[in-house]
């Protein structure tokens, strides 16, 4: 609560206003203040009293009809609310934002890929790929469908004519699909575990288009060995070509990163013991997988950084005309 303020009596006669505390005349400006100004009267806001208030504010630079008393703070040019791009500091104009986007270094993996939330996304669907195939060959169309996609070649010293890959360019799909071919539960299996064992790593180093490149030629270059060698008379199929040059990329990663590479030799040479030693096991595709997965490994990995996509795709390129080329010399040599 306020004290009430202290009355003056009423018998003591009232004191007259000093002369600065009366009000001039209407029309007569006041006494001015000490720096010379005048406190009160028309004269206070300048010649006219009914101009605005204060000086008006800038144009957005883009939307020049509304006024902003916000300006970009890297170029310092007005921008209105819509305009307006949050930064660390303050605001940014849309122009200087997108410059500053294409000036920036974009971050990538460590061997030139797009980083990517999912870093295992391309694996996932060879899985499924392969999954779905199998169920189709072996429990809905059955012998037919593996009869069609396996890598099927009979020259013509067998029975007079070329079948399958040695037939000629219209059956050199045979050398991809078998890639996806499975028809025993057993092979799927090993075959899927590996591939989930090692593909996301490689797929988060190389970036997906790197590793997904690396899958298929080393695939194609397992089924073109094995044509190369034995395309006379041969029935093969399975992903085993491309998951041996996952595994020779594996331990070339593991070279180039100064990971112990100890682990993942112990697991290729049983795996390569198995191959020569279990009946049935065709070890022409994992030789042939193998040895390009390892020869594209060391391109995309080691490839300097100045010229390193001009490399990695001259790699792959070089790879695909390798199996290209011995595919195109075992035709004429069977068909010969």
């Amino acid at each position: 609560m306020v004290p009430d303020e202290p009355q003056q009596p009423a018998d003591r006669p009232q004191q007259p206003a000093a002369p600065d505390d009366r009000r001039p005349p209407a029309g007569v400006p006041r006494s001015t203040d000490p720096s010379g100004a005048p406190v009160d009267g028309p004269d206070r806001t300048g010649p006219d009293r009914t101009g605005p208030a204060h000086a008006p504010l800038p144009g957005c630079y883009r939307h020049p009809e509304r006024e902003t008393g916000i300006a970009c703070a890297r170029c310092g040019r007005p921008i209105c609310p819509q305009c307006m791009v949050s930064a660390s500091v303050g605001f940014q104009c849309p122009d200087c934002v997108s410059g500053a986007d294409r000036g920036a270094r974009r971050a990538t993996t460590p061997f030139g890929g797009q980083p990517v939330r999912d870093g295992a996304l391309v694996t996932k669907i060879l899985i499924g790929i392969n999954l779905v195939v199998f169920v189709l060959a072996a429990y809905v169309f059955k012998d037919r469908l593996a009869r069609e996609l396996s890598l099927l070649s009979v020259g013509p010293q067998i029975n007079g004519y070329s079948y399958g890959v040695a037939e000629g360019p219209s059956q050199w799909y045979r050398l991809l699909t078998a890639t996806f071919l499975h028809v025993e539960i057993w092979h799927i299996a090993t075959n899927m575990l590996a591939l989930w064992w090692m593909g996301p790593m490689l797929e988060q180093a190389l970036g997906r288009i790197r590793y997904l490149a690396l899958y298929l030629v080393s695939g194609l270059a397992g089924s073109a060995f094995a044509y190369l060698i034995a395309g006379d008379f041969m029935n093969s199929l399975g992903a085993s070509g491309a998951i041996f040059g996952l595994f020779g990329a594996t331990v070339v990663l593991f070279l180039r990163t100064r990971t112990p590479i100890g682990p993942v030799i112990a697991l290729l040479v049983f795996n390569l013991v198995i191959t020569f030693s279990v009946s049935g096991i065709d070890w022409r595709a994992h030789v042939g997988g193998l040895l390009a997965g390892a020869a594209m490994g060391f391109g995309l990995m080691y490839a300097p950084r100045g010229r390193r996509d001009l490399v990695q795709a001259a790699t792959v390129v070089l790879m695909l005309a390798l199996v290209v080329g011995a595919v195109v010399l075992q035709t004429a040599r069977l068909n010969a």
